[in-house]
């Protein structure tokens, strides 16, 4: 009776529009950062539907949010659907967004038919996923996954000296659970591609594999401030020349290591800053990823002799984050690959250039994704755009594969036969 369900498409984009509202932009995006005053706003939103939708809402250590909807077993762990709500600075209105208000639109439609399944169904808002303000990206989900302790996210500094714990109480987020020990059957998450390729190919779905590795590291470049107009040009100590032939170092790095390999600085702090003065240590930030993490390795080697062959200032290298590329749980993705074609939709298998909340997840909880376009595949910035048809088909093809995977017959928890699920994918 459930096959082929689809969702109120009209729906979940008014709601990913309402949520659009809080922390906008006046380039149509979205401000709005992890544990700020906006962030709370959006939680509150959530809350409020989540609620009125039927579910139970709790909260971890970490601000994490779980609400849930009831099944008819529910001694079987929930299967968990989401994403996150926090933006970039000058994010767009979909990334991490999408990904929660499906779950909650999946639970709507369920809802609107009076279907009961067999387990439990979540909708899950990971607390800082972009790590625009407190670095790594993927903080919460990565303790929840058991990446990193409990007391490494809550001391976690912004930019301006804040605490992540004192941030968390502030907005009124801290739950009483502790941060995993929350169960869960399975985790799908739903996401703009945040790349080109399905637009390219003229795609809707991506059915998605794995995600890539990452390395972050942080740079302080230290030399010796000096008056720009008496100090002559031999003998300076120049940071920013220093870090400028860094950064030219990690594009060239990347791009030996083409075509999977990217290298990004982002993020740059001058001191001090003067028209005047010649500056005396700069502060940057390193972003290598590949799909490969021997690639990175090697990224991370020549990277190393870059800094050592660098003599006019001193450089101080500290990789923070090493994420290892992972690969999908292959019952999980087949659930995903079989409501994809029997809904229609057309469709490529693809590893996740970006990393996401399920990169973290699927390294303790069975998990896949879904993508559809986003417009000249551009994210992390106001043009952000994506069509709600692609939006609805994403969210179709993650309802149908969450009531597979809910189902008792195929629910992760009693279902082991991975062997049998992933060549029945691979022979498709």
């Amino acid at each position: 009776m459930t096959e082929g369900l689809r969702i109120n498409g009209r729906r979940l984009w008014q709601s990913i529009m309402d949520m659009a509202k809080i922390d906008a932009l006046p380039g149509g995006g979205c401000g709005r950062l992890t544990l700020t005053d906006g962030d709370r706003l959006a939680r509150d939103l959530l809350t409020t539907w989540c609620h009125a939708a039927g579910c139970s809402v709790t909260f971890d250590r970490l601000g994490n949010m779980f609400a849930r909807r009831l099944g008819q077993d529910n001694t079987l762990p929930p299967i968990g659907i989401g994403s996150h709500l926090d933006t970039q600075p000058h994010g767009g209105k979909f990334d991490g967004v999408y990904g929660v208000l499906a779950g909650l639109e999946i639970v709507r439609t369920l809802n609107d038919h009076n279907i009961e399944t067999d387990a439990p169904i979540e909708v899950v808002n990971w607390t800082n996923e972009e790590g625009a303000r407190f670095a790594p990206a993927m903080l919460c989900s990565g303790v929840y996954a058991g990446l990193f302790d409990l007391d490494f996210a809550l001391n976690r500094i912004d930019s301006e000296g804040r605490r992540f714990e004192d941030e968390l109480a502030r907005i009124g987020y801290a739950g009483d659970e502790l941060c995993g020990a929350h169960k869960l059957g399975a985790f799908l998450e739903a996401h703009i591609e945040q790349g080109p390729i399905l637009e390219r190919h003229e795609e809707v779905i991506g059915v998605v594999t794995g995600g890539q590795g990452q390395r972050w590291y942080d740079v302080t470049v230290t030399g010796r401030d000096a008056h720009s107009g008496s100090t002559p040009m031999q003998g300076r100590q120049d940071a920013l020349v220093s870090a400028a032939r860094l950064v030219l170092a990690v594009r060239k790095i990347a791009k030996a290591h083409a075509p999977d390999s990217v290298g990004t600085v982002g993020e740059m702090h001058i001191v001090p800053n003067s028209r005047n003065t010649i500056p005396g240590e700069v502060r940057f930030t390193i972003d290598f990823r590949n799909p490969d993490d021997a690639v990175l390795s090697t990224m991370d080697t020549a990277l190393r002799k870059a800094v050592a062959a660098e003599t006019e200032a001193r450089i101080d290298l500290e990789m923070i984050w090493h994420n290892p590329p992972v690969q999908f749980d292959a019952d999980c993705i087949n659930a995903v690959h079989g409501a994809t074609k029997s809904l229609g939709y057309s469709y490529r298998r693809m590893v996740s250039g970006a990393g996401h909340d399920a990169c973290q997840v699927a390294r303790k909880v069975p998990t896949a994704m879904v993508f559809v376009p986003c417009k000249d595949g551009i994210s992390h910035n106001e043009a952000e755009s994506a069509e709600p048809d692609h939006l609805e088909a994403g969210c179709n093809v993650l309802l149908n594969a969450a009531l597979r995977l809910s189902s008792t017959t195929h629910h992760p928890s009693v279902h082991t036969n991975k062997n049998h699920a992933r060549e029945t994918f691979e022979r498709a």
